[in-house]
């Protein structure tokens, strides 16, 4: 027997409006607050993006710690001493905890920080990680 299945799901550039609407403002007030008291910030966090994502997919997998069974990608050779940021995120993700426990990920929350860095910077955005679309944009 055969079943298939048929599946119309979409990314959503709202989908945090509904379960945890000030999310989105909150990650921002942590970035801007971050990049104001040291401009290399922005950088930093875009790079921590890159690196995360260049590694099999944007999984926040740069965030975790070395354990007993893995050596994680935030202390391998290519990135000890060298990628900047983690306490940003954290900071970021404890405020969103605060708002919504459990709601919002982590590889969303090194995204959204990666597209307020070069915000805060420039006025200017590079990517539109809500949507996806391959263009430049100005909010």
């Amino acid at each position: 027997m055969l079943l298939m299945t048929i599946c119309d799901a979409q990314l959503s550039s709202t989908f945090y409006d509904n379960t945890c609407p000030n999310a989105l403002s909150t990650i921002r007030t942590v970035i801007r607050s971050a990049v104001s008291k040291e401009r290399r910030m922005a950088a930093s966090l875009i790079r921590l993006h890159f690196h995360d994502c260049f590694v099999q997919g944007c999984d926040a997998s740069i965030l975790l710690d070395d354990s007993s069974s893995i050596e994680s990608e935030k202390s391998a050779l290519q990135n000890a001493n060298s990628i900047r940021g983690y306490n940003i995120i954290d900071q970021a993700k404890t405020q969103v905890e605060k708002l919504c426990p459990r709601v919002v990920s982590c590889a969303d929350i090194v995204a959204l920080a990666a597209r307020d860095a070069s915000f805060a910077v420039s006025g200017w955005s590079i990517m539109d990680c809500e949507t996806w679309k391959k263009r430049f944009y100005h909010r």
